[in-house]
């Protein structure tokens, strides 16, 4: 599914943690994959890290990390950047500007409902016919 938070997106935490409830953030990375997004500032946990050997001799210190992990991106809204309210009918009239303009339609309503109208009236003789001939059928049985 398509994601529509991008990386710079300012959005809403709307689910979550209750110190995290209501913080507008820059959206940090998106990961499609998991349908998360990383908020700068929002959802910090702390994890302790060990002393680690990497390749070429750098050694990694140990301690305690502080870091914002993934939150689900359905808990999360975008916002506009000027006020910080929600975003969605801006980001509509954007979408519109952008978009193609539709088609041309070959026929309105209107017109569709008048090249119609020949075709019930001739359905409506060919049924008025048939009652006749039924009808006629019926008196001649009956002498």
């Amino acid at each position: 599914m398509k994601m529509k938070i991008r990386k710079g997106d300012r959005v809403r935490v709307m689910r979550g943690d209750k110190v995290d409830k209501n913080k507008v953030g820059e959206v940090i990375r998106v990961i499609p994959k998991e349908n998360r997004v990383v908020v700068q500032g929002v959802n910090l946990v702390k994890k302790h890290q060990r002393q680690q050997q990497t390749g070429g001799g750098k050694t990694i210190p140990s301690g305690i990390r502080e870091f914002e992990a993934p939150i689900h991106a359905s808990n999360v809204m975008v916002v506009d950047r000027e006020g910080a309210r929600e975003a969605r009918a801006s980001r509509r009239a954007k979408a519109e500007e952008t978009a193609k303009p539709a088609p041309k339609r070959a026929a309105t309503k209107k017109e569709s409902a008048s090249k119609a109208e020949p075709k019930a009236k001739a359905t409506e003789a060919k049924k008025s016919a048939t009652k006749k001939a039924a009808k006629a059928d019926e008196g001649a049985g009956k002498k």
